[in-house]
């Protein structure tokens, strides 16, 4: 049963685990705001593009 405790106690104070959940979040957050500006900036060029064919 000591050999448990103390198991458990070093899982809790172990924060290899945490640093990469965080990481993983970022790397998330990261791919989110690239796809918005993606898709925002693909949005702009087709109406530029559209506006350029509409003028010719």
């Amino acid at each position: 049963m000591q050999k448990l405790i103390a198991q458990v106690k070093q899982f809790a104070r172990d924060e290899n685990g945490i640093t990469a959940l965080e990481y993983g979040m970022l790397a998330g957050l990261i791919t989110v705001l690239i796809i918005a500006s993606v898709a925002t900036i693909g949005t702009t060029l087709k109406n530029v593009f559209s506006d350029v064919a509409a003028t010719i």
